[in-house]
């Protein structure tokens, strides 16, 4: 057994990805080095690789994580929080109280809803899954739960999936903001009266989900038109 091959034995794959979830949490996706990781770890850099082969697939696994942890059974329920970085104040779950509406696009939305909570819980959570998921790496659990929440509603596979990714990218955008605006406003470099919307900055979740809002009913609109 090579030294390599024993020293990255000491840990599990598992040990190595929580680690690197700590660090990221803890200091940001920047400062999420192998070599900072590795030292964490009290390894030689060259250990990791007997787990992940390169730090992309480490990202990979590290988005699948943040995903997983927000499924609705965990996350949806009314008054529910997420924890933000920066010591900021939690942010309350988007997850929606009307059931009137019909069941798809209320699944749709808690669905919606339990992503960014499982976004907003780690620092720059948006922009590992949203680099992870432009690469083509990790799992489909995001798209997954999100086209069968919509294929609830009668559509057939394609809308279902092509609904789940712009759904998607609009979640995976809006949080980015979010935390964005966020790790600015903690570090004091955001500008001295610089304008604010109410829809946005003032209530993030309201903004969210009315976006959601307009992408769920603008799909039901199309339906009713065929």
């Amino acid at each position: 057994m090579t030294e390599t091959e024993s020293t990255g034995r000491r840990h599990t794959r598992d040990d190595v990805a929580r680690t690197a979830l700590r660090i990221l949490d803890d200091h940001g996706l920047p400062d999420l080095t192998m070599r900072r990781l590795a030292s964490a770890l009290d390894v030689q850099p060259s250990a990791l690789y007997w787990h992940f082969p390169n730090k992309q697939t480490l990202l990979a696994e590290l988005a699948d994580r943040i995903v997983a942890n927000g499924r609705p059974a965990l996350a949806s329920r009314a008054g529910s929080t997420a924890r933000v970085e920066g010591g900021a104040a939690p942010t309350t779950s988007t997850a929606p109280a009307d059931t009137t509406a019909p069941g798809w696009m209320h699944a749709t939305r808690t669905e919606a809803a339990s992503l960014r909570d499982a976004l907003l819980a780690y620092r720059d959570g948006a922009e590992v899954v949203s680099s992870t998921f432009a690469l083509g790496l990790g799992s489909t659990e995001a798209v997954d739960r999100l086209a069968s929440a919509v294929a609830l509603g009668g559509f057939d596979d394609d809308t279902s999936r092509r609904a789940a990714t712009a759904l998607l990218h609009f979640i995976l955008g809006h949080v980015s903001h979010e935390q964005q605006r966020m790790q600015y406003d903690s570090i004091g470099v955001l500008a001295a009266g610089a304008a604010v919307s109410p829809l946005d900055e003032d209530d993030p979740a309201a903004a969210f989900g009315f976006g959601v809002d307009l992408l769920v009913g603008g799909l039901e609109f199309s339906r009713s038109r065929r």
